[in-house]
This record gives C-alpha cells, structure tokens and sequence, in this order.
C-alpha cells in the first residue's frame, strides 16, 4: 500500500470537511445526490463514449495501482545482470542457457534467450526497444484515459450549474428558493473541480512517475544484455547499471557487488 497516496487521500479529505465547517456550514451542506448524478456520472458515461467497454471497466484497477507501491525489482534484476556477466565472462555466453530460467523477470529473460541464440545485437536492442515502445503506448492510453475524464468532470459541474440557474430562472417567483436553488447549482461545479483536481489530476500524476521507473529499469535491462552480449568487463558493466539507479541503490549494488 502506497502510504503517500492512502495519506493524501485521507488527509485532503480532512482538510475539505475541516474547511466546511470553519466556514459555517456542514457535511451535508455539501451533499446533493442530483449534482453528484451529474457530475460523476455524467463525466464517467460521457468517458464510455470514447472508450470501450474493456477499457472502462479496467480503468478502476488502474487507478488503483496509484495506492499500491510498485517494485520493478531493480536491485535484484541490476545484481543478476552482474552474476551473469560474470559467468558469462568465465564459461562463455552459452553457459547462461541453464541460468535464463531462474530469471523472474520477463523482459530480461527474453533478451538474454537472444544473447544465447546469437542474435544479432542490433535486432536485440530493436525487439526490445520495441516492447518497451509498445508498454509505454498501452501506459499512455490509460494516462490519457484519466487525463480526459480529469477534464470532463469540471465540465459537466458546468454543465449542472447551468442547468440548476435555468431552473432556478424559471421559478423566480418563488424567492425563498433563489438561495437554496443557487447554493444546489454551484454544488456540481465544486464536484468537477473536486474530482479533477483533488483525485484525477494527482492520480494520473503518481501512475505516470510509475511509468517512468519501469521504463528507466526496462532501459537498464536493455543496456546490461547488450553488455553482456559484447563482453563487457563486470566492472564496466556495474557502472553502466549504475547509471540507471538512485544514490542509494547505487550504494547498495555498490554493497553487493564491491569494486576488486
């Protein structure tokens, strides 16, 4: 569980109902089923239209990634690519055939089945600069997913304002509702301002820093094959990896793996 997002979530609503009441009013001053119907549910179908029916109902495991903490294991995968250029350097690269399976991650098993099949090392770092292409295209689509309901739900709070003023103009007779009728029509303008700024926006934010440390690692994993591939010295090698982690990943591959 992703602290950050459970605490931002969580605290921001405290924040919100804190500020409802020092400014008077209450919880329920807030609450309108009508605006909510327009606001959420207007924006959400409003989404379908463009989207398919798969990808609506895979958009709620996606935003629920935002709470989880990914491990892309960079560590481990950066630790294994020097046992295996180690290996690599003092039985050959063939020698790497029995070691492939015990390989957790995919990606870089796919690349090292290249390197042992003597694949050229141009075609490796195209099949796999293409994958990691197409992994970001399918992030991508969900980012912008989100990044166009993050817009239309401050429209249909619009589009509910208006609606609550045109019916609020058309019984202006009544002047006790005026008040009541305005406060129920600026509702749905705060619900889309709410929802895009408040949870779209900031998720949509935290799954695109996702992307980018899977593509940093996936870059890495490409760089540690082709090493591997032309014979690199693991020294040489750790360095490169090293490039790819933070400072303190670096101090503990550093740890693993001391300079001789």
């Amino acid at each position: 569980m992703d602290l950050a997002s459970v605490l931002g979530i969580v605290g921001g609503f405290v924040c919100i109902i804190a500020s409802m009441y020092a400014s008077g009013g209450t919880v329920t001053t807030y609450l309108d089923p009508a605006s909510a119907l327009m606001t959420i549910g207007g924006s959400f179908f409003a989404l379908m239209l463009n989207y398919t029916m798969k990808d609506m109902m895979g958009i709620w495991s996606i935003i629920g990634k935002a709470f989880r903490v990914p491990d892309f294991g960079e560590i481990k995968i950066a630790e294994a690519l020097l046992s295996l250029s180690e290996k690599a350097r003092r039985e050959g690269i063939l020698s790497l055939e029995e070691e492939i399976e015990a390989v957790d991650a995919e990606f870089m098993k796919r690349g090292l089945r290249m390197v042992v099949d003597s694949v050229d090392p141009e075609v490796i770092r195209n099949i796999l600069d293409t994958e990691l292409i197409q992994m970001n295209e399918r992030h991508g689509k969900w980012l912008k997913m989100i990044d166009q309901w993050s817009k239309l739900a401050p429209g249909f709070g619009m589009l509910g304002t208006v609606q609550g003023l045109i019916a609020m103009m058309k019984n202006l007779e009544d002047k006790s509702r005026i008040g009541p009728n305005m406060a129920v029509a600026l509702i749905t303008t705060y619900y889309g301002a709410m929802m895009a700024n408040f949870i779209l926006i900031p998720i949509m934010g935290k799954l695109a820093s996702q992307d980018e440390s899977e593509t940093k690692v996936r870059e890495m994993v490409i760089e540690g094959v082709l090493s591997i591939q032309q014979g690199d010295n693991p020294h040489i090698l750790q360095m490169k990896l090293s490039s790819y982690l933070s400072p303190e990943n670096q101090k503990k591959l550093e740890e693993l793996h001391p300079a001789s």
